[in-house]
């Protein structure tokens, strides 16, 4: 039997990481965190201290749909549209509200 990993032995046995460190604590088992491994004796005596979940992984709950969106309203379209440039004039509903002519060299 190999080293399980607290977290892994949590899902299996149906209690949180947490709990189950803090379980390990108790049995003077240091862990320092959920990615931790435990030797094979000491898995043993943490499934005889939780036989209910030592059954099985639990089922897990059917997923939910997400609720439908409704469409998002068009964005204004942009003077000279994606990639062109401003006209150069004022129109009515342009954001930037019309740019300046561009300079002639002379």
């Amino acid at each position: 039997m190999a080293k399980v990993r607290v977290y892994e032995l949590a899902k299996e046995l149906g209690v949180e990481s947490k709990a189950l460190m803090a379980k390990l604590n108790e049995m003077g088992e240091f862990v320092r965190s959920a990615s931790s491994t435990i030797e094979p004796p000491v898995v043993r005596r943490l499934r005889d201290a939780y036989p209910a979940g030592s059954a099985g992984p639990a089922p897990a709950a059917p997923a939910k749909k997400p609720a439908a969106r409704k469409p998002a309203a068009p964005a204004p379209r942009r003077c000279g549209g994606p990639g062109r440039p401003c006209a150069g004039r004022a129109r009515v509903g342009c954001p930037r509200g019309g740019a300046p002519a561009a300079r002639s060299r002379s």
